[in-house]
């Protein structure tokens, strides 16, 4: 059972140089994908004028978002995993694949990379706004908040079958770019109703530096619940219950 392989992990953990290092490439990696991500918006924003959301906007977002995270997850893989999202992180640990502590360290690392790319947009743009995620109009926010977790145990359960699976053999090579692909289709799907999240960090880095917080628990509690539930399923239902923990480099 994967819940009998949860661990919070030892204190030396927090400070081993091996999980600061990936502590570090989840920052890095996380700051490569909110700055192309948000910063696709916001030159949209400016060249259009700021108008409202449109067929091309949402396809030149889930377009930035797609080879953004290919990119990041790939540049972050051998170190820390490349998980550059609080969920993919909850859901490895719910499977048993991180600790606690290791885990904590990550979310600190994703929400920091998010937040310091925001602080970056807003300099060398001239103090536009990064705009903090919102529902439609016309989106309650229980269909937002079930439209998160949906999209998100999308995105998780392919980082699980492409990357976390012992049996995943090439599937592994390509990895970054199925993942991207999940996440720039469900842009694509959700996008227009509550922006397509799925990813906390990207949700808390405009949040903090547009200071707007309306909704804001649904782009946690989704992705999360989502992460949470995709892990568990795969673990469960597609991977030996013998399977040891993972090492580092390859959850």
């Amino acid at each position: 059972m994967p819940i009998s392989r949860i661990a919070i992990g030892r204190p030396q953990e927090a400070t081993h140089p091996d999980t600061l290092k990936a502590a570090l490439a989840e920052f890095i990696s996380t700051l490569i994908f909110v700055f192309a991500g948000e910063g696709s918006g916001m030159a949209f924003n400016k060249l259009t004028d700021n108008a409202s959301t449109t067929p091309s906007g949402l396809i030149a977002a889930a377009i930035a978002h797609a080879f953004a995270l290919f990119v990041a997850v790939a540049v972050g893989a051998n170190i820390s995993g490349g998980h550059v999202n609080p969920a993919v992180t909850f859901g490895a640990f719910i499977g048993g694949n991180i600790s606690l502590l290791s885990g904590i360290l990550y979310w600190i690392a994703q929400c920091l990379g998010s937040t310091v790319a925001c602080l970056l947009l807003k300099f060398v743009t001239g103090g536009m706004t990064t705009s903090a995620f919102s529902l439609s109009s016309g989106v309650s926010v229980w269909n937002a908040f079930v439209f998160e977790i949906v999209m998100t145990f999308g995105l998780v359960y392919t980082v699980y079958a492409t990357a976390v699976d012992p049996k995943k053999g090439s599937l592994g090579i390509i990895a970054p770019i199925a993942i991207g692909f999940i996440v720039g289709a469900n842009i694509l799907a959700g996008g227009a109703f509550t922006g397509a999240s799925m990813n906390p960090a990207v949700s808390f880095g405009p949040a903090l530096v547009s200071w707007s917080w309306e909704n804001h628990w649904v782009y946690w509690a989704g992705p999360l619940i989502g992460g949470g539930i995709a892990g568990l399923l795969y673990e469960l239902l597609f991977i030996s219950n013998s399977h040891e923990q993972l090492p580092t480099t390859d959850y």
